[in-house]
């Protein structure tokens, strides 16, 4: 985890390369209020991700559906972005997660409202949040709202198990 002296108080920014970025305070972009959070890659030979996050206990909200949503600024995204959650077990087990990998934001938009939605399992320990960059531009955060929804708000959650067949394919290779 890099300690960034710029990294807003209770959040921070770690990744696989955080170095090739930096994060801070911005009070000239801003949805509402007098800040914003940015993430941003130092140049065009950025590598991997960062993500400014934080971690907290999930007992309060064990059983629970919850909704982590926020607005969202993006220029020169050439790689994604995304908010992100991920509830684990003390073990390390991922119980549940997305990264909006899979309707990612990119290139350069205006304020726009995301959120993730998971299931939060009673065995869970710990949930972990906050917004990433996989590569070159920057992003800005703003009005972030973490809360508990209830089952008319769909989960967003990213399940390995939506992209497998029903049954077995071609199991003599003739297909």
């Amino acid at each position: 985890m890099v300690s960034h002296k710029n990294t807003p108080t209770g959040w921070i920014m770690t990744g696989d390369t955080p170095s090739d970025y930096e994060t801070g305070l911005d009070n000239r972009i801003v949805h509402s209020g007098t800040n914003s959070a940015y993430l941003k890659s130092k140049d065009e030979k950025a590598r991997g991700f960062a993500t400014l996050m934080q971690q907290i206990k999930s007992d309060r909200y064990r059983g629970e559906r919850l909704q982590f949503s926020a607005f969202v600024k993006s220029e020169d995204a050439k790689g994604s972005a995304g908010l992100w959650m991920r509830i684990d077990h003390s073990s390390g087990e991922v119980l549940a997660f997305d990264n909006m990998m899979n309707r990612p934001i990119t290139g350069t938009n205006s304020w726009n409202h995301f959120s993730v939605v998971p299931d939060v399992p009673v065995k869970s320990e710990i949930i972990a949040f906050g917004i990433l960059l996989h590569g070159q531009g920057q992003i800005w955060i703003d009005e972030l709202i973490f809360k508990t929804v209830d089952e008319n708000v769909p989960v967003t959650e990213q399940n390995a198990v939506d992209d497998l067949e029903d049954t077995t394919v071609n199991l003599n290779f003739e297909g």
